[in-house]
């Protein structure tokens, strides 16, 4: 099951197909951003985040460069590039024995990029993170 949930996170990175990243996530799921004081639970929520991180991060320059698998959780690094600021980071995502997606946290350094993405998907997320704070 490892390779089937993180090959169908692949896909839908490479498609962006949402209908397709609100099937991998459990109803429960909970979203753990960098830029976001507490962690946010529940499909619709996470599906906002990711599509919103989707869209700003795979931008033509996103890509994996490294990852690390076990039985039920993964570290994907990645690194992108946001008006000229490089962007490097890992997800890490963890599921259960369906291949649901029950928890994924992203992480990115430098500072620098820390508060571009907050500034881009802040632009993105507007209503959203004025309610979750």
């Amino acid at each position: 099951m490892a390779h089937s949930t993180i090959e169908r996170w692949h896909e839908i990175v490479k498609s962006r197909d949402i209908a397709a990243l609100k099937a991998l996530l459990a109803d429960d799921v909970v979203f753990e951003s960098p830029v976001v004081h507490t962690p946010q639970s529940g499909n619709a929520i996470t599906v906002k985040y990711l599509a919103a991180g989707l869209h700003v991060l795979n931008n033509g320059s996103f890509q994996y460069v490294n990852e690390w698998r076990g039985p039920h959780s993964a570290v994907l690094e990645f690194q992108s590039s946001c008006d000229g600021i490089l962007i490097n980071g890992v997800d890490m995502i963890t599921w259960n024995d369906e291949g649901l997606i029950t928890h994924f946290k992203v992480m990115i350094r430098p500072l620098k990029a820390v508060n571009k993405i907050h500034e881009l998907m802040g632009r993105m997320l507007q209503p959203e993170a004025g309610q979750q704070r």
